[in-house]
């Protein structure tokens, strides 16, 4: 428990409306912003409240409690080992006045906050030479320029206890310095170069005010465009001997990386530190050359900056010559050591390593990272100068809205060992939470696209700080937003509805960023890009997750009487579960909320709705496969007839899901479908009748899910044109096709 006695009493403030009274804390931003929650609640009421701050009581900053303080008449103590533990408390202390009100506070509070987590991190992918490149992504470039949109994510972050922020882009340095000893990296004016340094200035101010660190994550072996064509490179990636460059180049380009490093660790105080990605732009090298590159270049740049720094340090990428996914523990061996040898950094270390690698809303067990299995070799025994902190990737839905707390407390609970883990990343490749490019109607309530993602931020945050969180905290800002009668109903829906794309995402194997896309129901499948998960591709998947049994296992069982295993979710069950919880969720919630003239309302009804649609056509789709699959066992046609029903279901649940999308949503551009270009051999894959859909519907990488209605229905033709093998007999004993085992 917090320690309720004062040592050093900071301020006395007492809040009465807007007025708050002169003390130390009025300089501080960050209790600014609690102070402003906190009288948004009062809404004209009088609240003494006493802030007391002393760090020498908690072990963890950023730690708080709130209570009523009884000796000191009508007022409530916030006792902090900081300014931001003040914060928290603050806005813990204005939800519990706006829904309890003044006089149940001043009669019975006791709140209490500590991290569970030292590192709750977002994942931000920056518009400007950025990993990805195409409309969905160079279309937030003006509104990330816009200090205003900082201003508001950053509170955002900070009410959802965030503390840190990372950036991401290709090659940051000639954005921010222009490099003392190469000039020519940065082609930017002097009057331009100026206007960058104002806005990461403002940037790293407006976190450090607000109790959020800032990283600016790089990956690796790059030059600026503007250095490459000064040396007369036609390559600005993978400057090694490995790839055609001389030693001297080599050499070059590592020592531009140093010192750029150092400079903008120098030039920007307000910058926590640097994050590398270890086999980026690397192929063709060993895993020993690469850990020594970046110990050479990014480390030993933050080492020689003129102040301490932290690290992000990725895990290897690959453990073979490719850039291509791979692990071992030979190479994860190679760089625990190279971690635990760090000096001249402030520690701990982060390593950040994919949590099942770019599709972290799938299962809550760690099956996978970047490339394969990972060994215990980073945390056993347990590291002592590094933590690692998972990366949960979202690559599954970017319009729909998505918030289930009990699988974020999974989560947590199964892959958050102290000893060697302290942290999480959320956040997105092939989206950036800016421009609200999805929505269609003009006059919505938000003016960014992170806001009307509000619960993912907010059940992502909250629990990242303290997992015991409960759902009430959650059905609170439902009934802010709603009302009563509302409210409750909303958060159980989309706690229900939420679990879809996490079951769809189990049942199909994945790795990269396009491999798959839940709420679109695109797969990849052999190239750099997505397409339609057809009926054929989904009886041939392989599960993510092993607890999940694929169709064609499933049927194998049945086929050749192998017996049951009680722990493995077959498709059949599968089917089921998903279905019961869409209809739960679309039961929870009134169909005249989609014509509420509360905008906000009917965005949220409509995406429940959505979901609900697509985990009906899901589990339709997981029949049809089942019976189709037997059917091309046994030629018997009844089952042929079975599939066939199942999936002209799964059709018109399609169609309503496409007509509802089409009520509130633009049709938009997708990175996932970056890569189709006429001549490809993805366009004529279902035939040549379908070869002008592709062309038409995505070389211009243009998603809407009325664009995919062509390759829904052509599944239909699909199980007409199946053609049995030889029949087999279905064992009398085993169950038939759509029971449960």
């Amino acid at each position: 428990m917090l320690m309720k006695t004062p040592s050093l009493l900071c301020a006395l403030s007492v809040i009465c409306g807007s007025v708050l009274s002169a003390s130390e804390t009025s300089d501080s931003v960050a209790i600014q912003l609690g102070r402003t929650a906190v009288e948004e609640a009062l809404n004209g009421q009088e609240l003494p409240i006493i802030i007391d701050i002393d760090p020498s009581n908690w072990p963890k900053s950023q730690s708080y409690e709130v209570s009523a303080h009884k000796k000191m008449g009508k007022s409530v103590g916030i006792y902090a080992t900081d300014e931001f533990g003040v914060m928290y408390g603050l806005f813990s202390l204005a939800d519990r006045i706006t829904h309890e009100g003044v006089d149940r506070v001043l009669q019975s509070t006791n709140l209490y906050g500590t991290p569970h987590h030292d590192f709750r991190a977002i994942k931000f992918n920056l518009p400007w030479d950025a990993y990805r490149t195409n409309p969905a992504i160079t279309q937030h470039y003006e509104i990330c320029r816009d200090p205003a949109y900082w201003e508001a994510f950053l509170n955002m972050m900070a009410r959802n206890r965030f503390n840190a922020l990372t950036l991401w882009n290709l090659h940051p340095w000639p954005f921010l310095i222009r490099a003392e000893n190469f000039p020519e990296a940065c082609s930017f004016t002097d009057e331009e170069l100026a206007e960058w340094q104002t806005l990461f200035r403002t940037i790293f101010r407006l976190a450090k005010e607000r109790g959020i660190e800032t990283y600016l994550v790089n990956w690796n072996i790059f030059v600026s465009p503007a250095f490459a064509e000064h040396h007369g490179w036609s390559n600005r990636a993978n400057i090694t001997t490995a790839r055609g460059f001389t030693a001297e180049q080599q050499e070059m380009v590592l020592r531009y990386n140093r010192e750029s490093v150092t400079q903008v660790l120098n030039e920007y105080p307000n910058l926590t530190g640097i994050g590398l990605s270890l086999g980026e732009a690397m192929g063709g090298v060993t895993a020993e050359f690469r850990q020594q590159w970046v110990l050479d270049a990014i480390v030993a740049g933050v080492q020689q900056a003129d102040r301490p720094a932290r690290l992000i340090h990725r895990v290897p990428f690959s453990a073979g010559l490719s850039n291509g996914g791979t692990t071992s523990r030979p190479t994860e061996e190679l760089t625990r050591n190279a971690l635990e040898s760090i000096a001249g950094v402030e520690t701990p270390i982060i390593i950040e390593t994919k949590f099942n690698w770019s599709h972290a809303h799938s299962s809550p067990k760690l099956i996978k990272v970047h490339g394969g299995s990972l060994s215990d070799a980073y945390a056993n025994p347990a590291p002592e100068n590094f933590r690692m902190a998972w990366m949960m990737r979202n690559e599954d839905f970017f319009f729909l809205r998505w918030g289930e707390p009990d699988f974020v407390r999974e989560v947590i609970a199964r892959n958050s060992d102290p000893a060697s883990t302290n942290g999480y990343f959320i956040g997105s490749e092939c989206y950036i939470p800016a421009l609200d490019y999805f929505t269609k109607a003009e006059d919505r309530p938000w003016d960014y696209a992170f806001e009307r993602q509000w619960l993912f931020y907010e059940v992502w945050g909250r629990l990242l700080y303290d997992p015991t969180t409960p759902d009430s905290v959650f059905v609170r800002s439902f009934i802010n937003r709603y009302g009563p009668d509302i409210g409750p109903l909303l958060f159980n829906a989309w706690r229900h509805v939420s679990r879809v794309p996490l079951r769809l995402t189990s049942f199909v194997d994945i790795n990269n960023d396009k491999s798959f896309y839940a709420e679109g129901f695109l797969a990849r499948e052999g190239i750099d890009s997505s397409e339609f998960l057809s009926l054929e591709m989904l009886m041939a998947k392989d599960t993510l997750d092993p607890a999940y049994e694929s169709i064609s296992d499933y049927v194998d069982r049945v086929v050749s009487n192998a017996g049951w295993d009680a722990n493995l979710l077959t498709p059949v069950a599968l089917a089921e579960l998903v279905s019961s919880e869409a209809s739960s969720a679309y039961r929870g919630i009134d169909p005249l909320w989609l014509e509420s003239s509360n905008e906000a309302l009917r965005q949220e009804t409509t995406d429940i709705m959505m979901w609900a649609q697509l985990g009906w056509y899901f589990s339709t789709k997981l029949k049809a496969g089942v019976d189709l699959a037997l059917f091309q066992h046994t030629g018997d046609e009844s089952l042929r007839t079975s599939a066939r029903e199942h999936m002209a279901a799964g059709v018109r649940h399609w169609k309503d899901l496409a007509q509802l999308g089409d009520r509130i949503y633009r049709e938009v551009p997708l990175t996932h479908l970056h890569y189709y270009y006429e001549g490809d051999p993805m366009w004529a894959r279902h035939g040549p009748e379908k070869e002008a859909i592709f062309r038409r519907d995505f070389k211009d990488h243009i998603f809407s899910w009325s664009r995919l209605l062509p390759f829904v229905e052509a599944d239909l033709d699909f199980i007409e044109n199946a053609i049995p093998a030889t029949a087999v007999e279905i064992p009398p004993d085993n169950p038939p096709p759509h029971e449960n085992p």
